[in-house]
């Protein structure tokens, strides 16, 4: 079985889509829009102002919380501050568990940093602090934060088992697959600097159907706490991720071929919704290279596929990648380090093909769950090697999904240097097929590891080349999205940042288009136990804003536990303000009499 088979059963297990650069489907999709945008004007009258924002009233920031409770934060954040300390914390961990017993460390736990980071042990026990966020405007996106304790060896092994083809592993076949696209060992390990994000490791399908409920349990519980709620899901939870690996390669080096046809018309260089091809010097190309015949080529190219204008963009470009026409068996690449043409698509067992089939039904029936609830999906980055396959089948959910409103979000890592063209390529897609567009927004959680995979393996760093770069590039996508809310109010984005500059920026814009907290199309999250003096006053003001909120028993998520402890000390300026506007608001109380304080 080959990889041709991929885009038919994307159709049939995640359902239709429609069609590809339709100017009636354009003119609906903004007539929808613009009849929202207009109803939303004659609202504007009737609505109160936004209250002003001020993130440095301390009162008002931790209004919601018991001085104890800062107390705690304050210990907690002083801890996470000690290189010594973060150096040594797993050792220090199991010391402490021999020395107090499981049910005294369970509890030394609860009070420091599970209580800081962690809801509580299951559904039941975290309700009482999501009905207390909620009280204060600040809502939750539930995610379970038990993970595989695995050592870097067992991580390694299953990680390299489940990367491979079977050809691969048996030695019967090479992989054809981009270096970037395969799997190596020295980085089989992929929690290996990651501080920030949960990785699941393949075991088995019965393993995905386990993490598929776990999901649907979320879903449910969001559901059931608000009529507004998010639930968040990671891809390779679902599904063996050597299919990952190999849809990501296709994608690339389909996108790859474009531009290189971009560059032999001169066209290299330029944005990529800018770049256009023209179809008739391609056709000339094509012949040249021996790929097809010009009858079969003419065919490929016809006005009820890419219109009349005699050009083609990249969207039209992976339009082709998917047609139901006989171009599929012809996608060839030209291989760069051989010359030699390559067939684009790769070969799947049955087994294999059959393992994909499940992933893409596990995604399906998480999907429908969402959608029954009310709940809106954020599918979470991953790995660039991982993230073009990630992505594509994120829009075959939302060109299902996103018919009404935005239901499937997804996520664009801002420290990439692709990811504006990613932004508004997407932005345009729907656009066209008229669904409506859904984002989260993050600046990434894998950018030590990337830069060391892209320079041990030989190619290209995605990564942007500094920390102002990827600020940059931030405001960039995001300024570009809140512009197309402005116009198209069936489009939301979720401001996944810890960073008060961006939520600042966040709401100079929205004030300077008239994007209006009530229209529910801008979005702020943050972590649990992290950046309340963001969260909380954008809450009480009025904003949608979310706390991720973990919950597990201790034991379970103390690998979660760790990521929390070396991420606040890998954002030590954010901290340190943190600390210091705790530590206001604890003098503060002391001197007032206010000690006691108990929030209402």
């Amino acid at each position: 079985m080959s990889l041709r088979r991929t885009f038919p059963l994307l159709r049939s297990a995640l359902s239709r889509r429609a069609p590809l650069s339709t100017a009636p489907a354009t003119r609906e999709q903004h007539a929808a829009g613009l009849e929202a945008v207009q109803g939303r004007g004659a609202a504007e009258a009737a609505r109160p102002p936004v209250p002003a924002v001020d993130f440095g009233n301390t009162q008002e920031a931790y209004r919601s919380r018991r001085s104890w409770e800062l107390a705690r934060s304050l210990l907690v954040l002083r801890l996470c501050a000690s290189p010594a300390l973060l150096a040594r914390h797993e050792q220090l961990l199991r010391l402490a568990r021999r020395l107090l017993g499981q049910r005294l460390f369970n509890r030394l736990m609860k009070m420091t940093f599970y209580g800081q980071f962690v809801a509580g042990e299951d559904q039941e026990s975290i309700r009482p602090l999501i009905q207390h966020n909620r009280a204060f405007g600040v809502g939750s996106i539930l995610d379970y934060g038990v993970e595989e304790d695995l050592t870097p060896e067992e991580a390694e092994r299953k990680e390299m088992e489940s990367c491979t083809s079977a050809s691969e592993r048996d030695g019967h076949g090479t992989s054809k697959r981009e270096k970037q696209f395969q799997a190596h060992r020295a980085f089989g390990d992929r929690r290996d600097g990651v501080v920030s994000a949960r990785t699941y490791f393949y075991a088995s399908e019965a393993k995905c159907d386990s993490h598929m409920e776990t999901f649907l349990r979320c879903i449910e519980a969001s559901g059931g706490a608000s009529e507004d709620g998010f639930s968040a899901i990671k891809l390779t939870a679902l599904g063996r991720p050597q299919f990952l690996l190999q849809f990501s390669d296709v994608l690339t080096k389909w996108r790859r071929f474009f531009h290189q046809m971009a560059a032999e018309q001169g066209k290299a260089g330029l944005a990529a919704m800018d770049t256009k091809l023209e179809v008739a010097a391609l056709q000339e190309s094509v012949v040249k290279m021996g790929i097809a015949s010009r009858m079969e080529i003419e065919n490929w190219f016809t006005v009820e596929t890419l219109g009349v204008s005699g050009t083609l963009d990249l969207l039209d470009w992976g339009s082709l990648i998917d047609s139901r026409t006989e171009l599929s068996k012809h996608l060839v690449v030209p291989n760069m380090q051989t010359g030699q043409l390559e067939p684009l698509l790769s070969r799947f067992t049955e087994e294999e093909e059959r393992q994909m089939t499940r992933m893409l039904q596990r995604m399906d029936v998480l999907a429908k769950k969402a959608s029954e609830v009310g709940v809106r999906l954020m599918v979470d980055a991953e790995q660039t090697y991982f993230q073009p396959a990630i992505s594509r089948l994120t829009l075959e959910m939302q060109r299902r999904f996103n018919v009404e409103r935005p239901l499937i979000f997804n996520t664009y890592q801002c420290y990439l240097k692709d990811a504006y063209d990613n932004v508004t390529l997407d932005v345009e897609l729907a656009r066209r097929e008229g669904w409506c567009f859904g984002a989260k927004l993050v600046r990434g959680a894998y950018m030590a590891q990337e830069r060391a995979r892209a320079l041990e393996i030989g190619y290209e760093d995605p990564i942007n080349p500094t920390y102002e770069a990827t600020n940059a590039m931030y405001h960039r996508c995001l300024n570009y999205v809140l512009e197309e809310l402005k116009h198209n109010a069936r489009a939301a984005v979720m401001v996944a940042s810890h960073n008060e500059d961006t939520v600042r920026f966040t709401l100079c814009r929205m004030e300077e288009l008239g994007l209006h907290p009530a229209d529910c199309q801008v979005y702020f999250g943050q972590l649990l136990g992290m950046c309340d003096q963001i969260s909380f006053p954008l809450g009480q003001a009025g904003f949608p804003v979310y706390k991720y909120v973990p919950y597990g028993p201790v034991m379970e998520v103390l690998p979660y536990l760790s990521r929390r402890a070396l991420e606040n000390s890998g954002v030590m300026k954010g901290a340190q303000r943190e600390w210091q506007l705790l530590w206001q608001e604890l003098k503060r109380r002391l001197r007032t009499g206010s000690l006691f304080h108990r929030p209402a």
